[in-house]
């Protein structure tokens, strides 16, 4: 009689055991399954939760205000809105400026294509294989470019695959932009609950340790964003304002372009060397050399020294595994991995932290 009671207690555990591991399995295959329903649309997700991470002081602050804090769909709507303004915004800016001057290009674009473009005199003025570039540029630009044969490359169907291919890309990212900005909506309108939930659902799932590596993820990314994007827009003002004193055409517009590019690593060089090398096309070589000399200063002193503590302070990671994150994460998962890296690079070290000690 014992024995029998014992055998059928280690049933019910065994059964018990099995039941928990397919569920187990249960689960795992509907969250993929969901997973890759919503597989086009997981971008925007990962977007609109980096978003939302970035701007969550911002965002717990204002709920915290007593008239916002009872009107939280309210200030979900004006984030958001706020958010889709701060990138729409720039690309209005460009749009306008470029349709106030379609009619010059168009026009200089008509005239090229009788006559050509005609050699510059900084050409001449290269150190060295300036009778190469001569040639080629007599050769292929300085003719009609009707009958160019470098113009005559670009066949005309070849023409309307990339602009085919282009015009595709572009809806796709308006459409994942606009889903970003439904998903961000819901995340701020959702307020602290989820981010309890989260944080509860790791801690349910990895234990306390979960809940604090989820939280130092968290802070990773935050501190991610400020790094590239405050960063990014003070190499641009700074920049802007150089370009406007040495007389570079499209200041504005150009500080912009140098904001964007600061925020991926060292790539705001390509702008300001560019405008350099234009001003010294104009003649102008002390205000080339300034611009450059200038620019690569400022580019020293945010990526040395400014970034880097932004970026590792307070997840605390050395400089290093930061540009392998940032660099690393941006080829493996394009632009949004310049957010994700880091934040991977942070479980590294709190694993290697926890092994080692």
């Amino acid at each position: 009689m014992i024995q029998h009671e014992h055998m059928s207690t280690e049933e019910e555990v065994r059964a018990k055991r099995l039941q928990r591991s397919a569920s187990a399995v249960l689960y795992a295959a509907l969250v993929a399954l969901a997973l890759w329903t919503m597989r086009s649309f997981i971008p925007a997700v990962v977007w609109a939760a980096v978003i939302a991470i970035a701007l969550w002081p911002a965002f717990g602050w204002l709920t915290r205000r007593p008239w916002l804090g009872r009107h939280t769909s309210l200030l979900a709507i004006g984030l958001t809105v706020a958010v889709g303004l701060l990138f729409v915004g720039p690309f209005v800016i460009v749009a306008t400026q470029a349709a106030s001057e379609a009619r010059d290009t168009l026009r200089w674009f008509h005239d090229v294509l009788r006559s050509g473009i005609a050699l510059p005199e900084w050409v001449q003025r290269l150190p060295m294989g300036s009778q190469q570039v001569a040639s080629w540029w007599s050769a292929n630009l300085a003719t009609p470019l009707e009958s160019s044969p470098a113009v005559q490359k670009l066949h005309s169907a070849t023409f309307v695959e990339m602009t085919r291919h282009f015009g595709g890309r572009l809806v796709h990212g308006l459409i994942i932009f606009g889903f970003m900005l439904v998903t961000l909506f819901f995340i701020f309108q959702a307020g602290s609950r989820l981010g309890e939930q989260l944080f509860a659902a790791s801690r349910r799932a990895f234990g306390a340790e979960g809940a604090m590596l989820a939280r130092r993820m968290a802070d990773s990314v935050r501190s991610t964003v400020v790094g590239l994007v405050v960063v990014g827009l003070g190499e641009g003002a700074l920049l802007g304002i150089a370009y406007a004193i040495t007389g570079v055409p499209h200041a504005t517009l150009l500080g912009m372009l140098t904001a964007v590019a600061a925020m991926l690593p060292f790539c705001a060089p390509i702008v300001f060397l560019g405008s350099a090398l234009w001003l010294l096309a104009q003649g102008a070589m002390g205000a080339a050399i300034g611009v450059a000399a200038f620019g690569l200063v400022v580019v020293f002193i945010a990526e040395h020294f400014v970034r880097p503590v932004l970026i590792g302070g307070s997840a605390r990671l050395p400089f290093l595994l930061v540009l392998f994150g940032i660099l690393g994460g941006a080829e493996t998962f394009g632009l949004i991995g310049l957010f994700i890296g880091p934040a991977l690079m942070t479980i590294l070290v709190v694993l290697w932290t926890d092994w080692v000690r």
